[in-house]
Order: C-alpha cells, then sequence, then structure tokens
C-alpha cells in the first residue's frame, strides 16, 4: 500500500473557453477510472493558483494519475480544457518532485494547451493506516460537497439605467444588462430606442462565500443580425454591503457613459440540505412536529417567502441507457427546483446505480416544477444526458416512494430506466395562495431560443385552436339571430331579454362560477369526455424528431446562416405565438379543475368579487381602483409593476407543460428484477 500526497500548486496558460477569453478552470484526478479529488474553481483566470492539497492510498503504482482540466459552466456544460498522466512508476519512495504537466487534447496531441504543476510525495504505508486515510478522504469529500452550498440569497432589483451612451445611428440604443455572480448568469429584457431605460426586474443569485463576492454588471445595446455593442460595465462588492438591509446603488459605467440604479439586498440562506437515507429530518418526529409547526395555518402572517418545505429521497435507479463503450454508464443525479441545484455523487460502471440521498429545500412558490435529471459522467466531456422528469409540487403523494419513468430532454417520451424516488412537501395554504399574485420566479440557466418549424407549427396551431374557439362561439351566436333553429333561438331571446333587464355587474363573476359548478359536476358524475390531446404529443414528438434532423442536416443546408436576421424576427414571432396560445389553453385548464388548487382560489376571488360588485357602487370601485394606479408611483417609486391576473394564470400549466408533467407507467418487463425472475424461471 503506497500513500501519494499531492500538492495541486497553479496552473500556466491555460485554454481560454469563454467568450471574454478567460475560463473558470478546476482539476480533477482519476486513478483507476475512478475520481479521487476535485480542485476549488478559480473564477476568470487562465494562470490560476490552487494550493490544493491531498493525500490518497493506491495499490497498483502501475495505474497511473489521470490530470483533467475543465472549465466551469453552471449548467452542467462543463468545457474540457486538457489532460495529462502522471506514470508513478517513475517516482522515487520518500522523495519530494515538482513535476509540470503539458495539457493535451487525446483528439489533438499536437496541441499543447498549458500546464498544470504539481508537488508530489510517495510513501509506502501499512495496511493499518487504511482506516485513517479512508476517513480523511471522507472529510475532503464532505468539504468540497459544502462548497457546493450557498451561505445566502442576494435579491437585486434592475430599477432604471441613466443616460447611457447612444450606440445606434439614430442617436438612441437598445440596452439591456447581464449580471454574473460566480457560475451564475441573469441577462434582462431588451428595451428598444432609449437612453433612460425603465426595466423593474427582480431576480435572486445564492451566495457561495460567507465574505460575499463580485457581481460583474455589463450593458450592451441590442443589435439585429450582427454583434451587439458594448455599453459600459460595473461592479459590486458584497462584502462591503451589509446583510438584512435593501441597498440603493447608483453606479456609474466605466469604460463607457451614464449609470445603473439597483437594488441589492443580503439575507441569510435558506434551509438547503443533502445527507443520506438514513438522516432524514422528517423521519425525526421531534423536526417534522416543528417543521409542520412552522408551516401551520397559525403561522400564515409570518415570513412570507416562506411558503413550504420540501424533501426529495433519491434512492436508486433501474435500467439506465449505456452512454459508455464498455455498455456501462457512470450515472450521477442532479435536483432541481426552480434555481436550486443539488447533485447525487457519480456511481461508476453501472447501469442500476443506488444513491440513497435525501435533499431539502425552502419552497418559495407551491406551483414550482421538482426536475431530477439523470446524467453520465464523461471523462473529457461534459456530462451526457440519460434521462429526465419533471414533478409539480402540487402532484405529489407524501410518502410514497414511485417509479418513474425517465424522458427525453423535452419530456414528450419515455427512454430507458425508471427512477424511485420518495417525495414530501409541507406548505401553508395562506402564503401559498398569496405567493400566486405576485411575478413567478425565471429560471437564469434557460436556453436561448432557437428557431425551429415544427415548433413555430405547433405554436401556430395552438393559437389557431385558441381562435376558433372565438369563432365557433360566434357562430353560435349568430346562428340564434338566424334562426336556424327555432328552440334553441327562442331561449337564447328569452334569455336575452331578462339578462340585459335585470343585468348587474356582480352577474358576470357569477357567470363564471356557474361554470366553474358545472365543470365540477361533470368530473364528479364521470361525464367529463375530455382525453388526452394526442395531437398535441404527436406535435411534440415530431418536434424531437425535426429538431434532430435539423442537429444532422445544419451543415448541409445552411439556411439558418442565409437569414440570421430573419431567423430572429420568427423566434419573436415563435415566442409570441407561444405566450398568447398558453393564456388561452391556461384559460381552459383554469375552468376544466386542472390544477384543483388553483380552481378553488379563483372560485375564492370570484365570491369575493361578486360579493364586491354587488355591495359597493362600481363608481367607489373604479375611484378606488384610479387613485391607486395613479399614487402607486408617489408610494413606491421603485415598485415592480405586475398584473396580479397574469401572474395567477403563469402557474396554470399549459397544454404542452400538461403532456410534459405526465407520469408515464413503467415497463414492468424491462425491471432488471423482473428480467432475473425470468432468468430464473
Amino acid at each position: 500500500m503506497y500513500q501519494l500526497d499531492v500538492t495541486l500548486k497553479r496552473g500556466s496558460n491555460l485554454a481560454a473557453r469563454d467568450r471574454g477569453g478567460t475560463s473558470d478552470p478546476y482539476v480533477k484526478f482519476k486513478i483507476g477510472g475512478k475520481e479521487v479529488f476535485r480542485s476549488k474553481t478559480i473564477q476568470k483566470n487562465l494562470n490560476p493558483v490552487w494550493e490544493d492539497k491531498v493525500s490518497f492510498l493506491i495499490e497498483n503504482l502501475k495505474e497511473p494519475l489521470y490530470v483533467k482540466v475543465f472549465d466551469y459552466d453552471f449548467g452542467l456544460q462543463d468545457d474540457f480544457m486538457g489532460s495529462a498522466f502522471l506514470d508513478l512508476t517513475t517516482l522515487e519512495l520518500q522523495s519530494a518532485k515538482d513535476i509540470a504537466l503539458n495539457l493535451k487534447d487525446p483528439q489533438h496531441p499536437e496541441h499543447v494547451l498549458g500546464t498544470i504543476y504539481l508537488y508530489v510525495v510517495l510513501s509506502q504505508k501499512d495496511n493499518c493506516c487504511m482506516d485513517m486515510f479512508q476517513t480523511q478522504s471522507l472529510r475532503i469529500s464532505d468539504s468540497h460537497r459544502k462548497s457546493h452550498f450557498w451561505r445566502g440569497v442576494v435579491s437585486i432589483t434592475l430599477i432604471e439605467g441613466q443616460d447611457l451612451k447612444a450606440m445606434d445611428a439614430n442617436g438612441l440604443s437598445d440596452p439591456y444588462v447581464k449580471f454574473r455572480l460566480g457560475h451564475q448568469k441573469y441577462k434582462s429584457k431588451t428595451l428598444p430606442k432609449t437612453l433612460n431605460p425603465q426595466w423593474r426586474e427582480q431576480f435572486n443569485m445564492h451566495l457561495f462565500e460567507e465574505q460575499g463576492g463580485i457581481i460583474d454588471i455589463t450593458v450592451w445595446d441590442k443589435d439585429a443580425g450582427k454583434r451587439d455593442d458594448f455599453i459600459g460595465r460595473c461592479q459590486v462588492d458584497l462584502s462591503a454591503l451589509s446583510k438584512e438591509q435593501t441597498h440603493k446603488l447608483k453606479l456609474n459605467l466605466e469604460e463607457g457613459e451614464g449609470c445603473l440604479v439597483l437594488l441589492v439586498t443580503l439575507t441569510a440562506s435558506a434551509a438547503i440540505s443533502v445527507s443520506d437515507l438514513s438522516v432524514s429530518c422528517l423521519e425525526d418526529q421531534k423536526e417534522r412536529k416543528e417543521i409542520l409547526r412552522r408551516y401551520s395555518l397559525m403561522r400564515s402572517f409570518s415570513n412570507f417567502n416562506d411558503v413550504g418545505f420540501l424533501q426529495v429521497k433519491v434512492i436508486r435507479a433501474e435500467g439506465l441507457m449505456a452512454a459508455d463503450v464498455t455498455g456501462k454508464s457512470d450515472p450521477f443525479c442532479v435536483v432541481e427546483l426552480n434555481n436550486d441545484r443539488l447533485m447525487t455523487h457519480t456511481v461508476y460502471k453501472n447501469l442500476n446505480p443506488a444513491w440513497k440521498k435525501v435533499f431539502t429545500f425552502n419552497v418559495n412558490d407551491v406551483h414550482s416544477v421538482l426536475e431530477v435529471t439523470v446524467y453520465d459522467e464523461d471523462r473529457d466531456r461534459s456530462a451526457d444526458f440519460l434521462g429526465k422528469v419533471a414533478i409539480p409540487l402540487l402532484s405529489i403523494q407524501n410518502g410514497e416512494q414511485k417509479a418513474y419513468v425517465l424522458k427525453n430532454k423535452q419530456l414528450t417520451g419515455p427512454t430507458k430506466g425508471v427512477i424511485y424516488l420518495e417525495i414530501d412537501v409541507i406548505f401553508n395554504a395562506v402564503k401559498a395562495s398569496l405567493a400566486t399574485l405576485v411575478p413567478k420566479e425565471q429560471k437564469y440557466l434557460e436556453e436561448e431560443p432557437r428557431l425551429s418549424k415544427q415548433l413555430l407549427l405547433r405554436n401556430f396551431i395552438r393559437m389557431k385552436r385558441c381562435v376558433m374557439v372565438l369563432i365557433n362561439a360566434a357562430y353560435y351566436i349568430n346562428s340564434c339571430f338566424d334562426w336556424d333553429s327555432p328552440q334553441r333561438s327562442l331561449a337564447a331571446f328569452l334569455i336575452f331579454l331578462l339578462v340585459v333587464w335585470n343585468f348587474e355587474m356582480y352577474m358576470i363573476p357569477l357567470a363564471l362560477l356557474l361554470l366553474l359548478a358545472w365543470n365540477y359536476f361533470l368530473i364528479v358524475s364521470g361525464k367529463d369526455n375530455r382525453t388526452q390531446d394526442m395531437v398535441m404529443e404527436d406535435m411534440l414528438e415530431d418536434e424531437e424528431e425535426e429538431d434532430d434532423k435539423d442537429d444532422k442536416d445544419g451543415e448541409k443546408k445552411g439556411f439558418m446562416n442565409k437569414l440570421y436576421a430573419i431567423q430572429e424576427v420568427c423566434v419573436s414571432v415563435q415566442g409570441v405565438l407561444d405566450e398568447v396560445a398558453s393564456i388561452g389553453e391556461r384559460i381552459k385548464n383554469t375552468f376544466n379543475w386542472t390544477v384543483p388548487f388553483l380552481t378553488w382560489l379563483a372560485i375564492i376571488a370570484l365570491c369575493l368579487l361578486t360579493a364586491v360588485l354587488y355591495f359597493i357602487p362600481l363608481r367607489y370601485i373604479v375611484l378606488l381602483w384610479g387613485i391607486n394606479k395613479f399614487t402607486k408611483k408617489i408610494r413606491c417609486p421603485y415598485m415592480i409593476d405586475n398584473n396580479e391576473l397574469l401572474d395567477f394564470l403563469s402557474r396554470v400549466p399549459s397544454d404542452v407543460q400538461l403532456v410534459q408533467y405526465r407520469e408515464l407507467k413503467p415497463d414492468l418487463s424491462h425491471s432488471p428484477s423482473k428480467r432475473k425472475k425470468n432468468n430464473l424461471g
């Protein structure tokens, strides 16, 4: 048994992998195909200094030490920066040695991608020392894992820009802002033709260091069809800001003109944790009672941002896809809730991994969707996708261990394997209802939209279906005027006379309540003839095939490269069609009781609106509304405008999302345990 002490000292002239001409490098050590160490990440540096020390035991000196360098990109798209081997048989026992390893790409061995400097000492150890070093190795892995937990949350509100530099020929600009904190990135919306933009956007980022960090801010001018123009930059040093206090910052732009106005608030970390399956806070009755008390109705009006608690047990997976040439995979699992993201360890060379990990999250919006993704850790590339499931929190059955069939990236169809999860969600209904009326948290890891012919067609058909509902309703009303059916026209005429003669404003929400009650009666009585929208599923699957075809034939056609400017317009049209169609589908799904929690919330709101319209004259209501709108900016000058109705509808799933969230039934014939029984038979 040998002990190898390695000090990862520094790197020199490493490869640039980011757009800014820098990288965020970290180093992995592997022996015998197993990862034994991973360094910390150095941000924006091609000559990083680590000074990381690690010790591990080696049984066979013929297994070389494999050193790999990656550029860390938040979102699992880590870029390969080079690798090198250290032949351990060339080391002398009890002799310290400085080593310089030239990094190379195995596919292009003639290129040198920089140098890694190590300080190594090889010594011989007795077997009795094994337990001590295993304990030390566990401590090292635990400290590395803790370095991925955030210590706090920074809440940023981008208010406005003042006197920005004009970048266009018309003397104006189309500005947008990029924020970066470590590996977290956020991009604001683009405001056209202005030098004094009013963004009014709010988002959160995580603090991984207790002392804070530096937020890099750059302002750009959007140019269609060519590279965007740089307007200016500034920074925010979070270590200089006090916690639990909102700071108004007016930052002058360097390398440009004008300034930005921000609101920044630092708060304590939410309850995020990772533990083994044997250590579950909900299994401890004392902790469980404390959590239930924390989210009871008696605590409904304290800390409105703390809506609920989520515990996810990632137990195991079966029958995963083989991603390696050996017919195996190196799977690990990523659990995401909005912008909170945690992962398990990697189980090497296994298609039926058992992780047995417990993840806990704080829930700020009970209408969020839990995403669980399985990846294969690859040697010299970013992780390979193996499967994914998306589970709305409101559909979770507490304490039930379920087998979820893994889906493809678009969540439209199955892929190989199932994953076993046990999920518990505890929340306060009052806080959850109030959170429905505020803007939904946006993910800052969402991919840039791209043009897809099939997606454009799908959104157009969805839009057409929503419009056809209105057209058919108009035709139906017009047929009453034409007396195509005398009985129907006579009934419509009598209803028209009664309603107009006795009409009051409160009858509008009352009619919507009657429609909700009628749909509920159909569902309870079993007369609801709604079926799964097979057309939508077929279109989603066709879209996936179209994407694969585009990937293969893109180089031959070159159509997108020739029409770059038109593509950007088409992407915007594609997005508008999706947004309009989604609103129509969400209104329909609200009345169809697709999400009972939201439908009951709509019923309560309509009941209150009916009572208000019945007892309070309309002119008083309009007067109060107008006073509120005119004085809002005076009372709260930095308030972010929002529409409560649209915020509510954003929580209702569209037809596309219903297909994506639907659980697939596992095929028991493909289960490994089932195959074993069949073989025995």
